[in-house]
């Protein structure tokens, strides 16, 4: 389990792609030792290490990952965010989340606002009946606070501190990124559903 605070902003250093699947090296900085078979979130998704260098770890990506999220999109130098898992003793500070990428949205404006920014973003249908004004949301791995509704479409402020620390404050807009919803709704709504 992860809470969407990241540690760290790496980089892609190489990306190997063949038969539907795809290797990713990623340099983690100062994150520290993650052993093999060890999980990290990588722009909101939970990946299992599979091979580490020094300062480098490798991941490698199946179809399933490749379809729900953007991390088919990287190419060496982009930069990720990345959380360990929080262990059992951990300070728990965002908000449940597993690193399971429900699906990918769309920056549509980003507007400055005092020292910081508000960001639009475009959700798929299937999810925006899951998101609402003050809920939580975890855009590329880090957790954040709804600010408003419209339709598929929601409002996210981002602070100066999430500019500077995670890849938000280098999104463009048309740029994808990932979304996981609360898990909670989620499981709000099978126990509300008739014959679960």
């Amino acid at each position: 389990m992860f809470t969407g605070i990241v540690e760290h902003r790496g980089s892609v250093v190489s990306v190997e792609r063949a038969d539907g699947a795809m290797r990713l090296t990623v340099d983690i900085g100062p994150l520290g030792e993650i052993p093999l078979g060890g999980s990290v979130s990588v722009n909101g998704v939970c990946l299992t290490a599979v091979e580490a260098r020094k300062g480098q770890l490798a991941f490698d990506l199946v179809a399933e990952t490749l379809d729900r999220s953007t991390l088919g999109a990287l190419q060496p130098g982009d930069p990720v965010n990345l959380e360990r898992p929080l262990p059992a003793d951990g300070r728990f500070d965002g908000h449940i989340v597993q690193g399971h990428v429900d699906g990918v949205g769309e920056i549509r404006s980003i507007e400055p606002e005092g020292d910081g920014r508000r960001i639009r973003v475009g959700v798929p249908e299937s999810l925006s009946r899951y998101l609402v004004e003050k809920g939580s949301v975890t855009v590329d791995g880090v957790s954040l606070t709804v600010a408003d509704v419209n339709g598929s479409e929601i409002e996210i402020a981002l602070i100066p501190h999430s500019l500077e620390v995670t890849t938000l404050g280098l999104r463009s807009v048309g740029e994808k990124v990932n979304l996981e919803i609360d898990v909670l709704a989620k499981y709000v709504e099978k126990l509300l559903r008739p014959g679960s």
